[in-house]
């Protein structure tokens, strides 16, 4: 291994699988409508849908306790992205969602690998339909398509009862799309800069006379040039649903996603932030490290069969299978070392050809309904799942490893392709998680609600990667305690507390794996629902903590070993979301760490703003009314990272803007225009790695799109 390769190194590719579509979860992504009747469950999910179809919040969510919850009636930080606002912003990928959404930041430190953060800390808690998804092989990888879900829903903060490892950041739930029930179909074009074209198709349809069985299909194929020098995306997506009634009280769903990304010139790691005089470099924003043979080949498949039952007097059980098969096969250059300013130089390469495979499988059990106790009705729900997941992945280093590249040869991608046979490694482990859940919503007054439960998991790997043991173990019971009081109609005031782990096969001195890792948060705050919950505020203090995170304390002959370290953040948050008015939609949040510190009292995590604004809001015109108009702001605040000794590389505050409109045609067809980054702002992706690249400059797109 080259000397001067990042303590963070790219290779191994530790690939996370998010797969694009799996499992499930309740049966309506609109508002999880009743399925106790065919014709009864059909017309509900019809008449949702045309009165939130505009809509920037959502009524009602599982996300945070598998219970069905208003957000003002949830004692955590919630956000929801609509299928309308990634419609009207033009959000086709969840870094795009994530990025204008209150309190998350996108770290995407190579074309194709992002890491997200909450609260100070990384986001590795992922649900599809409410069913958890490990993330255990550390980032996202690929271009994640946002046209198979109706809605994503962002819940901050540790989450005790949904998730059974991971940080206290976040959890994202996907909530994918399910048939409608009746004949309705929408296609769109779309062009945009850098050759951009998109098109998209859905169609949701009955498949029998009774409207007992109905599918629905959605076709993507996505395809550009790009600012950054050589590289070009391609993705085709395709997913099918089909929801049929089995009886009055039964409903089978059974579904499929296939993903395919075909990458040309990816870049892996990015570009040298500093020269060796310590000045900082600046490169024109489209410069690149990848050379013209690189590319990135990734294949998902994913399917998933859910079966829901109503058991009678509001109870029902939901059964989960999904199977997540994943391919990846890339040749890679990564440039490292530190140029010499003027002259150039300084550079090496570094060629690997990478591939890799990863199958998930996983089995969700849970059930849920009411129950009487003292003259009042609460809500329980339990369950049991299970996860398995296992990477096999195989590193091919390419000849002329350390070779220089003069001058600025690092950066015109004519460094000729190598064979890749100089030497073999890899990696080969499983990691299994067993958990078992207990939630209840407790009635205990008028306008007192407690909400509590445990999750009780058993977590362990095994295997090796790249000579370095995999294994760990570990079972923990986390709790989860959380209390609303109603101060009037539309007011509430709230409080939780919920605490998470995650083992971790680093060792100490002593070649022990280190205990694992603990997070916790506690947060208070207020609520409000107008409107008839069309438009939902919160605002919320937290401390959140995340001890006995590995850091890398020496080494013992070859081996590295590592100590426990702990971190701790605090701050404050708004959020808001819906209908403001008739026609005026819009989704705003602040967050501000008011501390990110360490064992010391030191700052951590430097990377991480302290301070982040999001505002997306749209307006119909009401002179013109098949004109819609909008713009969405992002502001987060100066960020940073230690390089060497004295040579530190600061991101200073910046803003960008973006503006939409739309005007609607005639009844099925309309036009719309979206402008990304207006005001032309220039600046750093992430500064989570050593290296960084620049984000896109001033873009815009042009859609038409048809409806039925």
């Amino acid at each position: 291994m080259p000397a001067h390769l990042p303590n963070h190194p790219p290779l191994p590719l530790r690939p996370l699988l998010l797969a694009l579509s799996l499992m499930s979860s309740s049966h309506a992504v609109a508002g999880d409508a009743d399925t106790a009747a065919p014709e009864a469950q059909l017309q509900t999910v019809t008449v949702t849908g045309t009165a939130d179809q505009d809509a920037y919040t959502a009524r009602a969510t599982r996300s945070a306790g598998k219970l069905e919850l208003s957000l003002r009636e949830t004692p955590q930080s919630v956000s929801v992205i609509t299928r309308a606002r990634m419609d009207d912003f033009k959000l086709d990928n969840i870094n795009q969602v994530l990025a204008s959404t209150t309190g998350v930041t996108v770290e995407q430190v190579e074309t194709s690998r992002t890491y997200y953060t909450a609260r100070g800390f990384d986001i590795v808690n992922f649900q599809y339909d409410g069913v958890g998804m490990p993330q255990v092989f550390g980032n996202v990888q690929g271009d994640l398509d946002t046209a198979l879900y109706e809605r994503i829903d962002v819940v901050r903060g540790a989450n005790g009862l949904m998730t059974s490892t991971g940080n206290p950041s976040a959890t994202i739930n996907f909530i994918r799309k399910r048939p409608a029930a009746s004949l309705q179909a929408s296609a769109s074009l779309t062009l945009g800069a850098w050759n951009k074209r998109r098109v998209e198709g859905d169609v949701s349809t009955p498949l029998n006379d009774s409207g007992s069985v109905a599918g629905r299909v959605v076709l993507v194929h996505d395809q550009s040039d790009s600012y950054i020098d050589r590289y070009a995306p391609k993705k085709n997506v395709a997913y099918a649903v089909v929801d049929a009634h089995l009886s009055r009280d039964t409903l089978l769903t059974i579904g499929h996603t296939y993903e395919a990304n075909r990458i040309d010139s990816p870049m892996w790691g990015a570009l040298p932030l500093y020269y060796s005089d310590g000045t900082p470099t600046n490169y024109p924003v489209g410069t690149s490290t990848s050379a013209d043979w690189s590319r990135w080949d990734s294949t998902t498949n994913s399917t998933f069969a859910e079966l829901t039952h109503h058991l009678g007097q509001g109870w029902n059980v939901q059964g989960t299978l999904t199977y997540v098969d994943y391919k990846s096969d890339s040749d890679l250059q990564y440039v490292y070392g530190t140029p010499v300013k003027g002259v150039g130089g300084g550079l090496y390469a570094y060629p690997s050809q990478y591939i890799a495979a990863q199958q998930q499988k996983l089995a969700d059990l849970a059930v849920d309904g009411k129950f009487t106790l003292g003259g009042r009705t609460h809500e329980l729900s339990f369950g049991y799942s299970y996860a398995n997941s296992r990477l096999t992945d195989r590193s091919n280093y390419g000849q002329g490893i350390g070779t220089e590249l003069p001058g600025q040869s690092a950066f015109d991608g004519r460094y000729p392709k190598p064979s890749f046979d100089a030497s073999v490694d890899g990696s080969r482990y499983d990691d299994t998680r067993n958990t078992l859940f207990l939630a209840t919503r407790l009635n205990l007054a008028d306008d007192w609600k407690l909400l509590g439960g445990l999750n009780h998991t058993r977590a362990s790997s095994s295997g090796n990667s790249y000579g370095t043991s995999k294994y760990k173990s570990a079972t923990k019971t986390t709790p989860y305690v959380g209390v609303v009081y109603d101060i009037n109609r539309e007011w509430s005031a709230y409080a939780s507390h919920t605490r998470i782990f995650n083992p971790q096969s680093e060792i100490d001195a002593s070649g022990a794996p280190l205990a694992a890792v603990e997070g916790k948060t506690t947060e208070a705050g207020v609520k409000a629902a107008f409107f008839d919950n069309r438009l939902n505020a919160s605002g919320a203090v937290f401390k959140t903590s995340q001890d006995n995170t590995a850091e890398a304390a020496g080494k013992i002959g070859a081996k590295t070993y590592y100590r426990g370290v702990n971190a701790q953040s605090a701050g404050i948050e708004f959020d808001l979301s819906g209908q403001l008015s008739k026609g005026w939609q819009a989704s705003a949040g602040i967050t501000r760490l008011s501390s990110l510190k360490g064992d010391q009292g030191q700052a951590v995590r430097t990377y991480v703003p302290r301070t982040t604004a999001r505002l997306n809001t749209t307006y119909q015109v009401p002179a013109l009314p098949a004109l819609k108009v909008g713009a969405t702001l992002a502001w987060q605040s100066e960020t940073s990272i230690d390089q060497i000794a004295g040579v530190r590389t600061v991101q200073s505050s910046y803003a960008t803007l973006g503006l939409m409109a739309r005007y609607q045609i005639d009844q099925h067809l309309a036009l719309s225009v979206n402008l990304n980054n207006v005001n032309d702002k220039q600046h750093l992706t992430s500064l989570y790695w050593t290296q960084a690249y620049y984000a896109a400059p001033r873009n815009g797109s042009a859609t038409l799109s048809w409806s039925y």
